[in-house]
């Protein structure tokens, strides 16, 4: 695991961390522990993402997955790029982002992608992400894009996604425009819940957590989920 990192960041070895954490994209993550390193201790969560999501269906209108856009934010972005050659300073292409795209894709697997899927209340199982996956790089944002398909497509009367990470390490939000899309025809409608405001008690014993430390204490990462509830006729 460390090699991977070092080949992608250039990072020293007496920089990498091997204690275990529950993050995303844990092995890209390691990199941010330089900031642990020569900083004072930071509070949860240490990445931030801003996501759109799609429900994709089937022609006979069942849903087949989900499918997600997450942009990080820019000084992870900068670390995950950091060392990766490119034929223009400051770009990067698909092909040359492939090989972090596939280490961003198998790290996910561990956690379950952040997602989960319940379809009349009944827990819906998911699949690894289908083939032809990839990261943009714009505006010195890296964004990670990826379907993931429902292990059996279905039809249900609601079906709720939710987006979280139970230790908190990692922050996901909405895209402020139109960060929920069908993808095929259906008649089905969307409302897209955004998580409650922590209160200052969560927040003061979350901040408390050293940013090398997951928070394994507060599994309160589905309390701020955030949820796109399709309900359909």
């Amino acid at each position: 695991m460390a090699a991977r990192l070092l080949r992608a960041t250039n990072m020293p070895h007496s920089m990498i961390t091997v204690r275990p954490m529950t993050v995303l994209l844990r092995v890209l993550l390691l990199a941010l522990m330089t900031f642990s390193l020569t900083a004072p201790a930071r509070a949860h969560p240490h990445v931030w993402v801003t996501m759109r999501s799609e429900i994709v269906f089937g022609p006979d209108g069942s849903i087949t997955g989900v499918r997600h856009h997450w942009a990080f934010d820019d000084m992870f972005s900068t670390f995950a790029t950091q060392g990766l050659a490119s034929k223009e300073k400051g770009k990067f292409t698909r092909e040359e982002l492939a090989p972090l795209a596939k280490v961003n894709v198998e790290s996910l697997k561990e956690y379950g992608y952040f997602t989960y899927v319940t379809a009349d209340g009944q827990k819906v199982p998911l699949t690894d992400p289908a083939p032809g996956y990839w990261l943009d790089f714009s505006n010195s944002i890296l964004t990670l894009n990826f379907t993931l398909p429902l292990k059996t497509p279905l039809k249900a009367k609601e079906v709720k996604v939710e987006i979280y990470d139970p230790t908190i390490f990692v922050d996901f939000e909405w895209a402020k425009d139109s960060p929920v899309h069908f993808a095929g025809s259906t008649p089905c409608k969307a409302d897209v819940v955004k998580p409650r405001e922590m209160t200052y008690a969560e927040g003061k014993a979350l901040s408390m957590i050293p940013a090398d430390q997951t928070n394994t204490t507060m599994a309160w990462g589905a309390m701020f989920a955030n949820k796109i509830l399709v309900h359909c006729p």
